[in-house]
């Protein structure tokens, strides 16, 4: 985390610096000339995100009376992107006076060790110590030991060398005029446990398969597309299990249950590998027992892991928590999406046990009815374990706070679609009768869901009902939800829609998570009036699932047009709720994640909703039901789609109101079915 300029200084609880498994390792790193600091002329992430790029000037210095360099004379260029085992920077210089110089270019840098939830804001009754290095002559060294026993390091040298000066490494650079030189600044980061052994660097995945690319004939377009891309590769981390992606930066840089597999679905239809990753992490790290301090049970799916000096000390309950009362059914959604993007019979048979017991602790957190519950049992865990988990999220209609156990409405929906999604699988494995029950169970469901939280008066589904049974009744994003998981009765749909479209409900950027005549509505909220991209593309493909199209197409265009006006157009975790004004941007939220994986795929998830689109390895087809492009949008074209072994290119293109699509096979045998 680097400002403008390339340089990380916090201020106060600041969150610059590079971090490396949950811990600062360089807190401050400032490029300056001699003492001066450098102007900024601009600066720029690459478009894969692999990179800062800054362009820098010299400030006027004077020697005594007289200007011993004039102002914009140097060119100075930075360009500091990660590499295994910290950061590497280049820095060029560049004479564009007629005349030779001498500069003296200083880099600085400090390592404080914090721990990310420190950075966050939390306190530590006591830390670890910061041990003693050898001074260098030609670079900089930082140790901890923290209470964990491991040992942090982190060193700064320059190639070629630079001095030691006090505390500073230095450069001499002598430059001729036009002439250019340049230098490397290496940061190392190294973790060394208790027993002596080093941590491996964290490393990209694996080259798997490659996704389905797409193109459209709209720059604009690309610029979103191409962002959310090059952001979930950098957030996507290689683990024993496969790759998984990184909930968001910097607050969340680690393995989220509820996050991976939601981004998973939205990268499902282009990138199946990405999805058998998180399913492959989070059956390795599903709860066996009963750990009331994690929040965890049998077969329960993880919440967050963390890595940290205090997740390991359990000062913080996050080194593996399972707060998180939704990722268990979708975990078992997505085994079910999985098979049927893929055909993977022999991945899903591996899977089978933890979908039986994912199923289990489903049964096992359910009343008499079937509605899954929450309540905290962490001391220090989450006391609302939906998504929306901030303390204030569930409440009624008066504005009083909702009492555990809680059974939210989507996760009534997702558990519903579990149970269809483990029946297909289990029919596929030879599982007849288990297969039949599972379909009952949800056919059960469904009907007890419909009754209990449908409020006419409302048009919509209540937000949850509280530990006696009593209607949350509030209109919330939430209810998209029921629409996307398939658990809404048909003649719901439309009221739903109605609703979630509501000047109440769309700012314009997007559905709010609350609506804006609620007693607890606040735009500037976490979770009560604002906007997530996430949110609004799991309701975008819950519209298309009931052929809402021009509703699922009013929500990408929104997302659109809100990329356009944010920064670097990298959709962030959230934006506020406020009304869209003419001729104004999106108004943000200061503390949001960005990049933000769940963020990046909504566009994915979007446009999928948009062109009805499906793809089936088990069917060998691809369908497309009624598809539709954005007034801004006239071609979109899909590039090496597989479906099982087959491969083919889709270009569509938007005639008026109609979408022509045109599929290219590229290998093997793929039906591609389009439904007006």
């Amino acid at each position: 985390m680097f400002d403008r300029r390339g340089d990380a200084q916090p201020i106060g609880r600041g969150e610059q610096g590079l971090f490396v498994r949950g811990t600062r390792f360089l807190s401050r790193l400032e490029l300056s000339l001699a003492d001066a600091r450098l102007l900024l002329l601009g600066s720029s992430i690459r478009s894969d995100s692999a990179a800062l790029s800054v362009d820098l000037t010299n400030p006027e210095l004077q020697r005594g009376e007289q200007v011993a360099l004039e102002r914009g004379r140097l060119h100075v260029r930075r360009t500091l992107s990660l590499h295994d085992g910290g950061l590497e920077e280049l820095v060029e210089v560049t004479n564009f006076g007629m005349s030779p110089v001498d500069v003296t270019m200083i880099v600085a840098a400090e390592a404080d060790f914090a721990d990310i939830f420190e950075v966050r804001g939390f306190r530590r009754a006591r830390r670890g110590e910061r041990l003693p290095v050898v001074p260098a002559t030609d670079a900089l060294a930082f140790a901890y030991r923290g209470l964990d026993g491991v040992e942090r390091r982190t060193r700064v040298r320059c190639e070629p060398p630079a001095r030691n000066a006090d505390g500073r490494l230095a450069l001499d650079l002598p430059l001729a005029p036009g002439e250019k030189r340049h230098f490397l600044v290496r940061i190392l980061c190294e973790t060394i446990a208790a027993d002596g052994a080093a941590a491996p660097p964290a490393r990209p995945p694996a080259i798997g398969p490659p996704a389905a690319r797409l193109e459209t004939s709209s720059l604009r377009w690309n610029d979103w597309i191409h962002r959310s891309s090059a952001d979930l590769a950098m957030m996507v981390t290689e683990t024993p299990h496969g790759p998984y992606p990184h909930a968001g930066v910097p607050w969340f840089s680690a393995p989220f249950g509820r996050d991976g597999i939601v981004t998973a679905l939205q990268r499902l239809w282009l990138d199946p590998a990405l999805a058998r990753g998180v399913l492959s992490f989070l059956a390795a790290t599903q709860a066996t027992s009963a750990d009331p301090e994690r929040d965890a049970e049998p077969g329960k799916i993880l919440h967050e892991a963390r890595e940290g000096e205090m997740a390991t000390l359990g000062e913080v309950p996050f080194g593996r928590y399972y707060g998180s009362v939704d990722a268990t059914p979708l975990f078992v959604a997505l085994a079910g999406a999985h098979y049927e993007r893929t055909g993977d019979l022999a991945f899903a048979a591996a899977l089978w046990p933890h979908v039986e017991a994912a199923i289990a602790c489903i049964d096992a957190g359910s009343d008499e009815r079937g509605f899954l519950s929450y309540r905290q049992r962490s001391r220090h865990g989450l006391a609302q374990q939906g998504w929306k988990d901030s303390s204030d999220s569930v409440f009624h209609a008066d504005g009083a706070l909702a009492e555990p156990p809680i059974a939210l409405c989507e996760v009534q929906a997702y558990v519903h679609l579990a149970r269809r999604e483990a029946a297909r699988v289990a029919r596929a494995l030879g599982h007849a009768a288990r297969a039949d029950a599972l379909e009952q169970e949800a056919a059960v469901l469904a009907r007890r869901f419909d009754a209990a939280f449908w409020c006419d008066d409302l048009g919509s589904y209540a937000l949850a009902l509280d530990e006696r049974g009593v209607p949350c009744r509030v209109r919330t994003s939430n209810a998209g939800h029921c629409l996307f998981a398939g658990i809404a009765a048909p003649e719901r749909a439309q009221r739903v829609a109605r609703s979630l479209l509501s000047e109440e409900l769309f700012s314009g950027w997007g559905v709010r998570t609350l609506a804006s005549n609620e007693r607890r509505y606040n735009p500037m909220s976490y979770h009560n009036g604002s906007v997530w991209p996430h949110d609004n593309a799991l309701i975008a493909q819950g519209l298309a699932r009931y052929g809402l199209r021009d509703e699922a197409l009013a929500l990408l265009e929104a997302g659109f047009d809100a990329s356009r006006q944010v920064d670097l157009h990298r959709m962030p975790e959230l934006l506020c709720g406020f009304a869209r004004r003419t001729d104004e941007e999106p108004v943000a939220y200061p503390l949001a994640c960005s990049p933000q994986a769940w963020a990046a795929g909504a566009v994915f998830l979007l446009l999928q909703a948009a062109l009805g689109l499906t793809v089936s390895a088990l069917r060998r087809e691809v369908r497309l039901l009624r598809p539709a492009l954005p007034r801004t949008l006239g071609e979109l074209r899909i590039r090496e789609l597989r479906v099982g072994d087959a491969v083919v290119d889709l270009d569509l293109v938007r005639r008026g109101d109609r979408v022509v699509v045109n599929a290219t096979p590229r290998s093997g045998r793929v039906q591609v079915l389009v439904e007006s």
